[in-house]
């Protein structure tokens, strides 16, 4: 069965049995355990622990068996939520695993890795060697780097789930969950929004700025060029370097001397949250006025809110990553509790631009979107 398949077959029990635990938590009034540590000082959201009330009778005589609000009491788990600790789209995952952490009740460690593969791996092997119940891992070094360190994992009897990034291979053998966007297929919806809401036409010059070098995780920036390219658009592509994936500052230089050298240019893609938050920043000091060029990136965060009501950034696609960080926590749960197969969740939504900045904004001020 192809990858879609699943995808169809998968995403509404996974929705299904989110909701239900979701309302479960929300509509409880009993206090969070106390956090785990935090791993660097990322602030949580406020959320609502679960209560330990008996499930409702289920009609006919038949009565469904009581389950505690925090059935993963006692559960160990490491959990990766990305970069660096205050990051603006890290932080995000972090608050949604911080909110399923307070609804379900297992002990979460959190290990960040400044978005480095490499980082991840050695940091997975660490963790494996402490011998938690559970890993929530993203899936940025790929298949050839992880599986075989997964399939020792598994055999250890570690639950094993996948965030952000798909690793194929490894979902496959062995049944894991999956929470994120459908990479390539985000990628070019966003370049193909661009096009028609930016006027984009044949010929016309484009700047993307991705990861098309990293397995697995290069899939959304082929997403932009294939779209890009088929619009048959010129496109100009720049890989992100080591130091610029870590901190966005450090790519200022290569934007407005890419800019300098590309005066035609229409429009700049760039794939990374990060660094679509500081899309003002770029413009600026590459003598850019606000909406001169149609600016189009990824994910929500307090300056990505004040630039698109600015003008500076003119679209992004918003992938909920709050909801990533809790379904990595609640998958590992629901496996090693219940023994639930893992559950592909696509948590790619819509796009955001000045036409709706208003309702989405407070969310990001919470950084919870």
């Amino acid at each position: 069965m192809t990858r879609s398949g699943l995808h169809l077959q998968r995403r509404l029990p996974a929705l299904v049995a989110g909701v239900l635990l979701v309302v479960s938590a929300c509509n409880s009034s009993s206090s969070p355990s106390p956090a785990a540590s935090t791993g660097g000082g990322a602030s949580a959201a406020p959320v609502a622990a679960a209560s330990a009330s008996p499930a409702a009778s289920t009609g006919g005589g038949a009565s469904a068996a009581p389950v505690a609000g925090q059935f993963c009491t006692g559960m160990k788990i490491t959990f990766f939520p990305g970069g660096t600790a205050g990051g603006s789209f890290e932080t995000v995952v972090y608050n949604g695993a911080k909110a399923a952490q307070a609804a379900f009740g297992p002990d979460v460690s959190y290990q960040w890795s400044n978005w480095d593969p490499a980082t991840m791996i050695t940091q997975f092997q660490q963790a494996v060697a402490t011998k938690p119940d559970g890993i929530a891992v993203m899936g940025h070094p790929g298949d050839a780097s992880f599986d075989s360190l997964i399939d020792d994992a598994v055999k250890q009897g570690i639950a094993i789930t996948v965030m952000n990034t798909e690793l194929p291979k490894a979902e496959a053998a062995h049944a894991l969950g999956y929470t994120g966007a459908v990479l390539h297929d985000a990628g070019a919806s966003l370049a193909n929004e661009a096009i028609k809401r930016g006027n984009l036409k044949s010929g016309d010059e484009v700047f993307v700025w991705g990861l098309a070098a990293q397995p697995g995780r290069g899939e959304r920036t082929n997403g932009i060029t294939d779209a890009l390219k088929a619009a048959g658009l010129t496109v100009d592509y720049y890989e992100i370097d080591t130091a610029t994936n870590a901190d966005p500052n450090a790519g200022t230089a290569t934007f407005t001397g890419y800019v300098a050298s590309h005066p035609k240019v229409k429009a700049i893609f760039i794939d990374h949250g990060n660094l679509t938050s500081a899309i003002p920043t770029f413009m600026k000091a590459a003598n850019l006025a606000a909406g001169s060029v149609y600016a189009a990136g990824f994910d929500m965060s307090p300056a990505t809110v004040q630039g698109i009501k600015d003008g500076y950034v003119s679209l992004v696609i918003d992938q909920q990553e709050w909801l990533q960080g809790f379904f990595g926590v609640e998958q590992l749960c629901l496996e090693k509790k219940f023994g639930f197969g893992g559950l592909f969740i696509n948590t790619g939504a819509g796009f955001v631009d000045k036409s709706n900045i208003d309702a989405v904004g407070p969310l990001v001020t919470q950084q919870i979107r």
